[in-house]
């Protein structure tokens, strides 16, 4: 499944996932996006798939606490999963409980998940709330690659060092994938880079 055309064909919403009940059959594998509030990933997830609506931010960041599910191709080929975001200081504890509980009881239990693409902002590099993450992850055995966004922000020679940095802290983690993807949902910087990255996780 190597051809990154497949993006260009249908791409449809499936559901959204409140709880685990809601989940859709496991008919399909799963590559799922996670990142900080305002990380970038709904403008990802729509350069991946060269739409420019498919995935919404909400207007509230720290608001949406489901799991979003997409079909790319028809039948699916595989499915996008968009993950709340997580990292919103002003999100109620309640809501940050109940998005503990679905993440980690998804992450654990999900047998056709392929892999997490883990969201990093590149001016900001991995900080705590990422590390919680990335500790769920590796908890869980569950693969993950580690995708820096933003990239068109910042300089080139401190995105240099932000790789740097990553690449040392990812290489200390059980689950890490052992390679990265440096973004820009803007200028399209690395998006067919990303498409394989994508397309060699559902066929491992």
């Amino acid at each position: 499944m190597a051809d990154i055309k497949i993006f260009s064909g249908p791409v449809s919403f499936l559901k959204s996932a409140p709880s685990l009940e809601h989940l859709p059959d496991p008919t399909a594998p799963e590559i799922a996006f996670a990142g900080r509030s305002n990380v970038g990933k709904s403008s990802l997830i729509n350069a991946l798939v060269n739409r420019n609506g498919l995935a919404r931010a909400s207007n509230t960041p720290g608001r949406t606490q489901e799991l979003n599910f997409f079909d790319v191709g028809t039948p699916p080929l595989f499915r996008i999963v968009d993950m709340p975001g997580y990292g919103y200081a002003k999100a109620p504890v309640a809501t940050v409980k109940k998005w503990r509980f679905l993440i980690n009881d998804y992450l654990r239990g999900r047998t056709v998940l392929k892999r997490v693409f883990v969201l990093i902002d590149s001016r900001h590099g991995i900080k705590d709330a990422d590390k919680e993450i990335l500790d769920m992850l590796d908890a869980a055995a569950t693969s993950y690659r580690i995708v820096l966004t933003k990239t068109d922000k910042i300089k080139a020679s401190e995105l240099e060092q932000v790789r740097a940095d990553t690449m040392a802290a990812i290489g200390k983690r059980a689950a890490a994938f052992p390679e990265m993807s440096v973004t820009s949902a803007e200028k399209k910087g690395g998006i067919d880079e990303l498409r394989a990255a994508v397309l060699e996780a559902v066929s491992s």
